[in-house]
């Protein structure tokens, strides 16, 4: 990137990455299930809070840092799991956990990633990471996913619970999505049929969901699943208070809001709507993360004053990666802080800690 035309901000990463990527991979990571509607009202919902900035206050020293699940982070920013990262660019999840851990920020890795868990684990000064775990139907499979992951060094298990079946993306659908040869879903490469085919009319994606991942999964599951391994277990995908008080009482470390991006059930409240609630039906029991929307310092401001612990920032990632690679990743995390460092500011805030709720219009 030459210094002229570097991004100034998230949304021109967005631009530049669309005459980056293929038609497919364009589609496939911009898009939203259905009308889309959850798409946009993640951003709506940021949009519409309003802030209330104290004066008078020291902010001559700021401290951006926090701890998630006991462990250290620089910035109350994680790299949510994203699939298919190769198709930004050829190093793909390599790339995106170079620059986590440099920067002292936890990765999210998915379990449809383009580079294997170990290849990704043995980056060097890798640093905190998670592994995002999709349930399949074949049980041994999922059971080898966990021991792999725990083996490996993850540190948490993200347990993605708002897929029992892919959102209808029609963009997708439209382009008979499928991985271009040489590209594969490298956790998966060991078992056979494990791969997305091209379906007539279809994404191939929406047909390996339907065939191999489990829609039967309930909350005698989770059980389970701690049973595996010692890992930490955070909970992606929760929407509404009384399932936030059953994860609890199922013993999870974490709560992620999400809505998978706008990429499931199309007209599924923001998750920025759904924070409030969630925070206060936790009661502090687990900490509480969110994703969705998130393109600005000030998203992560006002997610943090309405009781987050940290978000998740997810297609952003993509647009740094599909632009610059590595730097590109970089510079989009770099932009992130450096916005919510001025907001902290600008609001009154010399740390985390000092965001709360007074800072939002009600």
């Amino acid at each position: 990137m030459t210094s002229i035309m570097k991004p100034l901000n998230l949304f021109e990463y967005e631009a530049q990455a669309k005459n980056n990527l293929s038609q497919m991979a364009w589609d496939y990571y911009v898009s939203g299930a259905g009308d889309e509607i959850t798409l946009r009202n993640n951003r709506n919902g940021f949009e519409s809070l309003q802030l209330r900035p104290r004066m008078l206050v020291d902010v001559s020293q700021r401290n951006l840092s926090t701890q998630i699940l006991g462990k250290p982070q620089e910035l109350p920013i994680l790299i949510a799991p994203m699939a298919f990262q190769c198709l930004a660019n050829p190093a793909g999840e390599i790339a995106t956990a170079k620059v986590a851990g440099s920067m002292g920020i936890t990765m999210v890795l998915s379990t449809m990633a383009t580079k294997s868990m170990e290849e990704v684990a043995a980056v060097e000064q890798a640093g905190n990471q998670w592994f995002q775990l999709y349930v399949h139907r074949d049980r041994g499979l999922t059971k080898a996913l966990v021991e792999r992951a725990y083996n490996s060094g993850f540190q948490a298990l993200c347990l993605t619970v708002d897929a029992p079946l892919l959102g209808r993306r029609e963009r997708d659908a439209r382009n008979q999505f499928v991985l271009p040869p040489g590209m594969s879903l490298a956790n998966l490469a060991t078992w056979e049929d494990r791969e997305i085919t091209q379906k007539a009319g279809e994404s191939g994606l929406f047909a390996y969901f339907a065939e191999q991942l489990d829609p039967g999964l309930t909350w005698a599951d989770v059980e389970w699943l701690r049973e595996l391994s010692p890992l930490p277990l955070v909970i992606k995908g929760i929407l509404r208070g009384d399932d936030a008080v059953r994860a609890v009482e199922h013993g999870v470390n974490g709560i992620i809001v999400s809505n998978h991006g706008g990429r499931q059930l199309d007209g599924a409240i923001a998750t920025i709507d759904a924070l409030g609630e969630i925070v206060t039906a936790v009661e502090n029991q687990a900490e509480v993360l969110m994703d969705g929307g998130i393109r600005r310092g000030t998203d992560i401001l006002k997610a943090l004053a309405l009781g987050a612990k940290a978000v998740l920032v997810g297609r952003p990632i993509l647009w740094g990666l599909a632009v610059a690679g590595s730097q590109g990743v970089q510079h989009v995390i770099e932009l992130l802080r450096d916005e919510l460092d001025l907001a902290m500011a600008l609001t009154g805030c010399a740390t985390l800690q000092d965001i709360d709720s007074s800072l939002i219009k009600s």
